[in-house]
């Protein structure tokens, strides 16, 4: 019982982890895809960040920059609808993770 418990844990473990592989690439056909500098436009006029870099990655937009803050961004969009599929932010000293929570915090 417990040895089938180990076998079906590992076996979802290692399905998950492909799956969340699988879906860090876009595959939006390059025909569909908006240009980089409505994206640009997008994120500045949006959420204030400024750009400094966007380039294909795994058929993905990535994009480089800072937000309002200054805090280091590098967020991936998929090309064609320019959602918004990974954000890392690195918050320097100043740094606050509330500005990105859906909801406000209560403290």
């Amino acid at each position: 019982m417990k040895s089938a418990f180990i076998a079906s844990s590992t076996l979802l473990c290692v399905l998950l982890s492909a799956y969340a592989l699988a879906d860090d690439e876009c595959s939006d056909p390059v025909s569909d895809w908006q240009p980089r500098e409505t994206l640009r436009l997008q994120v500045e006029q949006q959420w204030g960040w400024s750009v400094q870099r966007i380039k294909v990655d795994d058929g993905c937009y990535q994009l480089n920059g800072a937000d309002r803050r200054g805090n280091a961004i590098e967020a991936r969009f998929a090309p064609a609808s320019l959602r918004l599929r990974t954000l890392q932010i690195d918050f320097g000293d100043n740094g606050d993770a509330r500005d990105y929570l859906a909801s406000p915090v209560r403290e």
